[in-house]
């Protein structure tokens, strides 16, 4: 068969629709590595590399030198950029980042529904829920336990490299598929695993993969799988129409034109269910209601599934009020029943709909410690009413006060496009900047904060810079700021 050799493809995707430096450290898939600016992974039998720029994901593709698609027969190593009429990598990218779910339309829904979530979300655009290997994601969150998201990574990275195929090198670093229910069976692997330092989690993995390869049917897992999602692999519901968008609503319903909702298809006498496939993941050996909402929500694609952790339990006590949250810490409630787990999901059901596990990922991001830069650069993004679109904020009524060569001048000012601010009366020949800025509100607030201020000295041609103290009093329309010397 003939092939070519391709370069870089692309597919036409917004930053809204997917941001992949935020979906995938997010903590939902642990094998996708970051070298030289692009991130790789092994996904069905290749290594893919993508990169992405405001308008477009650009993908890569490296084939083994025996890969399943397309079928390559000459190639003496290595290849990337391999294409054929079987290359199925943009159907499975598709699949992957489940591409067919309009994603800004729900992060309006949610918004419409949820102020807290207006709040946060201007700031991590483009989450989406990855449609996952059920088996790898099991695993995967079984490693989760009592970790962080690092840890994971590692101990996946250790799984895939000791059982798992080898596909491929890019940049020296070797790459392996995760390894199959069969290769992590057996009590060699249990002590193995124990000496690469997974401690209890040796015996749940060992004794899970146990029961999925010898004491299930074939294709046990996926048959838990939400029938409107489908593997990469399998063939979707003729009943669903993947492509509609889904309707603004406020609680969920069953509604056959989205195509994560867990009750897309009528339930039959056979046929699976979110809370279904939840109870089954739970008999699992070391499989308890979080790791089995995780496997629901991102390895068999029940959008409504909202896994509980303790920092979501931490969203729902400080913004939601659970637990005697909210209240500057009084009466708190540290251990999370059962009966408030069940609680806080079902809550964040009703108020985000069929798909409160997409909308819950968004807020869990927001509250981790590595994306806190990130939070706090979107809250500076911000516009309010009287700021312009660019989030430059108009200043009406402006005093600058400050003491100049032991005199107390006033001059009024403004913000310029630059955030510099243009004395025009009585500092000669200064120019001061002030570095933050308060936004409006509705109600008069006071804030004092430090910026750095410089000051040119025309008379000397020196620069010095001073530490001022600054006093925001923040109204609808307008601001006063106060700067004086500390």
């Amino acid at each position: 068969m003939a092939v070519k050799v391709a370069e870089w493809r692309k597919l036409p995707l917004s930053l809204a629709e997917l941001c992949i430096d935020t979906t995938l450290r997010c903590g939902q898939s642990f094998r996708w590595r970051k070298i030289d600016g692009e991130w790789h992974c092994v996904l069905g039998g290749r290594i893919i590399s993508l990169k992405q720029d405001t308008s477009h994901l650009h993908y890569r593709v490296t084939w083994p030198k025996t890969g399943p698609k397309p079928t390559i027969t000459s190639a003496p190593s290595l290849t990337h950029g391999i294409t054929s009429p079987e290359d199925d990598t943009e159907s499975l990218l598709r699949s992957y980042f489940a591409l067919s779910v309009p994603l800004s339309s729900l992060y309006k829904q949610w918004a419409a529904s949820d102020a807290n979530f207006a709040r946060r979300a201007p700031s991590f655009t483009g989450i989406r829920i990855l449609n996952q290997d059920a088996w790898e994601t099991l695993i995967s969150f079984i490693c989760s336990s009592n970790n962080h998201i690092s840890r994971i990574s590692s101990m996946v990275q250790k799984l895939c490299t000791h059982y798992g195929p080898y596909i491929g090198t890019i940049s020296g670093e070797p790459f392996h598929d995760f390894p199959d229910a069969k290769a992590l069976s057996g009590v060699q692997v249990q002590t193995h695993l124990r000496e690469l330092g997974f401690g209890y989690r040796a015996k749940y993995i060992v004794e899970t993969a146990d029961i999925v390869a010898n004491h299930k049917p074939p294709g046990w897992l996926n048959d838990l799988r939400n029938p409107a999602v489908p593997a990469f692999d399998q063939v979707p519901s003729p009943s669903t129409n993947a492509t509609a968008e889904p309707p603004i609503t406020t609680t969920p319903k069953p509604d056959d034109s989205n195509p994560l909702v867990g009750d897309a298809n009528p339930p039959g006498p056979e046929s699976p269910t979110y809370r279904a496939a939840h109870e089954a993941l739970v008999t699992l050996t070391g499989v308890g209601p979080k790791v089995s909402d995780c496997v629901c929500l991102m390895g068999l694609g029940w959008g409504e599934s909202v896994p509980v952790d303790t920092h979501v339990w931490q969203i729902a006590q400080r913004d939601y009020k659970f637990g005697g949250g909210g209240g500057g810490g009084k009466g708190k409630t540290k251990t999370l029943s059962k009966t408030m787990y069940d609680a806080v999901g079902d809550h964040f059901r009703a108020i985000w709909g069929p798909y409160a596990g997409w909308a819950q990922s968004v807020l869990f991001t927001a509250n981790l410690k590595s994306f806190a830069e990130q939070a706090e650069a979107g809250k500076k993004k911000k516009t309010t009413k009287g700021e312009e679109a660019e989030g430059i904020v108009k200043l009406e009524d402006g005093v600058l006060e400050e003491e100049v060569e032991g005199e107390r001048v006033t001059a009024a000012v403004a913000v310029v496009k630059n955030e510099q601010l243009e004395v025009n009366e009585g500092v000669k020949k200064e120019e001061v900047t002030v570095s933050v800025v308060e936004k409006t509100s509705k109600r008069a607030v006071r804030k004092r904060k430090s910026v750095a201020v410089e000051t040119q000295e025309t008379s000397r041609g020196k620069k010095r810079v001073k530490t001022v103290e600054v006093e925001v009093t923040a109204r609808r329309t307008s601001q006063r700021i106060r700067a004086t010397r500390k």
